[in-house]
């Protein structure tokens, strides 16, 4: 009897451990991005909610929009973390777009299950485009969002979903990215085959042109495959660029997902927002993240530009001052107190305890303080021994 009065409340102290596990490992949110996350309703014989990621470029809009859908990993889809994209979102960010990243149905803390379809590629992709529609409308709600220009990107499942979504009839959509689209499922006999026919399906039921990205080290697609999906799609009467961009470190499949990739895709994206007639050029320069904590005030002791006012600096000091100063925010300089050790760190938001960190390692003691953080000097003469 115990027992069994005490397992509804052991089942629920569990569920709520698991929800505040996962919450403990969500990252903390983009400042320098203006990044929010909202659960956004899609209409249906049961509502479903999607955890949909939104980020906002400086001002107050209306803002064209882009729309970037993720990709599928291994295993449980419910465990899989929120999408972001940030490397990319800000390439978007700079160029003036607002940028939404949905979470579809089933996947991280979106409701409701995920839908496969089976064998069946051609429906699972357009199953998975009734998110995008449902984000779209939530979109079209909004006043800072300019739903008559619309780009629509996806990586992997992402890029198969994309190609899904421009069968259907979405006024302000203007074009569609795909990288390295497709879904491979190594369980269902002629998987290759039915991906094919899925894209030739897409393809037949489309206006909207598309750029396409794939890589010929894919873990994924082979190249004969990739370029059969390209070929296929086309003449199906599907509008389509592709960028065959060869090998890619160790799997191209992930291009899309980080900051090495960006040299391979912003040009042709940009070229092709260009022939959209959308937005293409960069109007304001953001940092890829913010500071974990504050910095601390600047002090007024030099200019940011003077790297020969550092104390008891040597010329690789001075040197590495000057990289640190071309370097992508945010950013932190740290300079010994006892010995001429100093030590950079840019392009993360622990930059100011890793730039200490590292000065420390080399002063081989703990008397490193904060001589710059960002474009400000913070350096406080009292503070030094």
């Amino acid at each position: 009897m115990t027992n069994a009065k005490f397992l509804p409340w052991a089942l629920a102290a569990l569920c709520l451990w698991g929800t505040a596990a996962r919450a403990q490992t969500d990252p903390p949110l983009n400042t320098a991005l203006r990044e929010e996350v909202q659960m956004v309703k899609k209409a249906g014989l049961f509502t479903i909610e999607l955890e949909t990621t939104f980020f906002r470029p400086p001002g107050a809009g209306p803002f064209p929009v882009v729309i970037i859908n993720h990709g599928k990993s291994a295993g449980n889809t419910k465990f899989q973390p929120r999408a972001r994209y940030e490397a990319a979102v800000r390439e978007f960010l700079q160029r003036g777009y607002l940028v939404a990243v949905p979470m579809r149905q089933g996947f991280s803390k979106s409701s409701g299950s995920y839908i496969g379809g089976g064998c069946n590629v051609e429906s699972n992709g357009r199953v998975q485009a009734e998110d995008v529609v449902a984000v779209l409308a939530h979109l079209q709600t909004l006043p800072d969002a300019d739903t008559s220009r619309v780009l629509v990107v996806g990586q992997s499942h992402g890029g198969l979903t994309t190609l899904a979504f421009g069968m259907l009839p979405m006024p302000g959509v203007k074009g569609l990215v795909n990288f390295a689209g497709g879904l491979r499922q190594d369980s269902c006999p002629g998987w290759e085959s039915n991906l094919v026919r899925a894209f030739k399906s897409y393809a037949a039921q489309t206006s909207v042109p598309s750029l396409w990205f794939y890589g010929d080290n894919d873990s994924y697609w082979s190249p004969a495959l990739y370029q059969e999906l390209y070929q296929k799609y086309q003449e199906a009467g599907g509008k389509a660029r592709l960028v065959a961009f060869g090998n890619f470190g160790s799997d191209a499949h992930g291009m899309f997902g980080g900051r090495a990739g960006l040299p391979i895709w912003v040009r042709e994206v940009d070229a092709f927002l260009a022939e959209l007639g959308l937005p293409h050029t960069v109007l304001t320069r953001l940092p890829l993240t913010s500071h974990a904590t504050p910095p601390p005030p600047a002090t007024g002791f030099a200019k940011i530009s003077d790297e020969k006012a550092i104390p008891r600096s040597k010329e690789t000091g001075q040197q590495g001052f000057l990289a640190y100063v071309a370097a992508e925010s945010p950013k932190a300089f740290a300079i010994s107190t006892t010995s001429t050790a100093w030590a950079y760190t840019s392009a993360r938001s622990n930059a100011m305890q890793a730039a200490l960190d590292r000065c420390n390692a080399t002063a081989k003691d703990s008397s490193c303080k904060l001589y710059a953080v960002d474009d400000a000097v913070v350096w406080d003469p009292a503070a030094a021994p």
